[in-house]
């Protein structure tokens, strides 16, 4: 087992031995109500929840509404994420200016590595076991072998037990047979300047690909307004966009200069 992994486990061991206890609150509400009466008023809290970009060029997209809703769940609690090294290379790193535009203060998240798909899983599995996380974020790379159904069965029981939510990122993956609460599909879709000409909300196309005890098929357009902390509805936009990052990754760039942002913490 890697450091990484062993770090998240004595995490997860010391909030459990804490007394806490986890929100009553058993749904996570989008707060755009097209998208939260086709839910039955929201994400089940305690659930595995899927989310696949449709291409590569729209995984920053997927990234990006991954920590909204992680954000929704976790009110002022901390959120762990878990992301497969092989990403960093593929994707670029994730970039503290582009969490903190979506509202989410870096120092609020514990930044896990692990070197393959096992230690992400292993990683993810015991950090939902404590009660005290807000959500957890875990992010391998494309189809492993490993992520079938008897592994995602285990996450969806680890989730349903604490009533943390986990939120799994899937960059450069087929869709498979899970046990997943609920599988989105997501892309970037072009925002609309604000007064001024401001650069507008981003903005997020989503499919509701699966949804357990519901109806699946849904499509919206949704924006996310960071200062209320909430989606809102919104047709799609038909003129000429003003585009804004949704979640900015890179590879070379760290956070802006000259902003006083904090930089992502890891564990181990």
């Amino acid at each position: 087992m890697s450091r990484d992994t062993l770090s998240t486990s004595r995490y997860a061991m010391k909030c459990l031995a804490e007394d806490h206890r986890s929100s009553t609150t058993s749904l996570i509400s989008f707060g755009a109500s097209t998208v939260d009466n086709a839910v039955g008023g929201g994400l089940v809290r305690g659930g595995l929840h899927e989310i696949y970009s449709v291409a590569t060029d729209h995984i920053g997209a997927a990234a990006g509404f991954a920590v909204c809703l992680a954000l929704r769940a976790a009110g002022s609690r901390q959120i762990l994420w878990v992301r497969q090294d092989f990403l960093d290379t593929e994707t670029g790193r994730l970039n503290a200016s582009g969490l903190f535009e979506l509202g989410l203060d870096p120092a609020r998240i514990i930044f896990v590595r692990a070197p393959g798909a096992e230690g992400v899983l292993r990683a993810g599995e015991q950090a939902v076991r404590c009660a005290a996380l807000g959500a957890v974020i875990i992010e391998p790379w494309g189809q492993p072998k490993i992520l079938d159904f008897t592994a995602s069965r285990r996450l969806s029981l680890a989730a349903a037990k604490s009533d943390v939510p986990i939120l799994m990122l899937r960059a450069s993956a087929s869709l498979s047979h899970s046990a997943a609460t609920t599988r989105w599909s997501v892309q970037a879709s072009p925002s609309r300047a604000l007064e001024a000409n401001a650069p507008g909300y981003p903005a997020f196309e989503l499919n509701l690909l699966r949804h357990r005890g519901g109806t699946a098929g849904h499509e919206w357009c949704v924006e996310w307004d960071r200062d209320q902390g909430c989606f809102q509805d919104r047709l799609r936009f038909e003129a000429a966009p003003l585009s804004r990052p949704v979640v900015s990754i890179s590879r070379d760039r760290s956070a802006a200069a000259g902003t006083a942002i904090p930089k992502l913490s890891r564990a181990g």
